[in-house]
């Protein structure tokens, strides 16, 4: 009885957790303050500063994540900075070639067209941005406001759903600016969807 109950005590129960098949949660490469220039086609077109980077290629779809915030600097043929867009946290579908913006997303284009939003996708394969939610737009000759946006990557046409907006005084004390005051009365109409007609000035450098 006694040899029989010292085998029962040394054979104890391992505790043993099942194995891991899904690793969605691990990064497979983690990087810390960046600042790297990236390239398409063997031509440098961006540049990326983020406190923190990492790279998922387990996850479906596989993504790269910045949840500490992102510069990103685009760049035109003559290495020329073109745009920049800065929010708190992004996600880049790499296979999709998507990028999904959040929190207090910020673009400044060369034309010196401004955009804020809370969210903002970007194409790359369709080169256009657009938003879901409510979206703020100032270009040099109006602000525009809207739930929804659409645009090409150098916001120079682009549209905005149930919008509402103005002029600056300057322009709308201009002789050459008298055909934007139908714009205007468009602009201020609740549930309409407005394409402008009068464009940012396009940057043909």
């Amino acid at each position: 009885m006694l040899s029989a109950s010292l085998l029962s005590c040394g054979r104890q129960k391992e505790h043993t957790a099942p194995p891991v098949n899904e690793r969605d949660s691990v990064s497979m490469m983690t990087s810390y303050g960046v600042n790297t220039l990236i390239s398409d086609s063997g031509v440098i077109k961006y540049r990326i500063v983020t406190e923190r980077w990492e790279v998922n290629t387990v996850r479906n779809p596989s993504r790269w994540i910045f949840e500490k915030g992102i510069f990103f600097e685009q760049f035109d043929e003559k290495y020329q900075v073109q745009s920049y867009i800065q929010c708190d946290t992004a996600y880049y579908y790499d296979q999709k070639k998507l990028w999904e913006l959040r929190g207090r997303v910020r673009v400044l284009t060369g034309d010196g067209v401004r955009f804020a939003s809370e969210r903002l996708y970007w194409d790359e394969n369709r080169h256009e941005l657009y938003s879901d939610v409510h979206s703020r737009l100032v270009t040099p000759q109006r602000t525009i406001e809207g739930c929804r946006f659409r645009s090409d990557e150098r916001m120079t046409d682009y549209e905005v759903y149930n919008s509402s907006g103005s002029f600056e005084k300057d322009g709308m004390l201009s002789g050459d600016n008298a055909a934007d005051t139908s714009a205007i009365s468009q602009d201020t109409l609740p549930d309409r969807h407005v394409r402008p007609q009068h464009r940012p000035v396009r940057n043909n450098k």
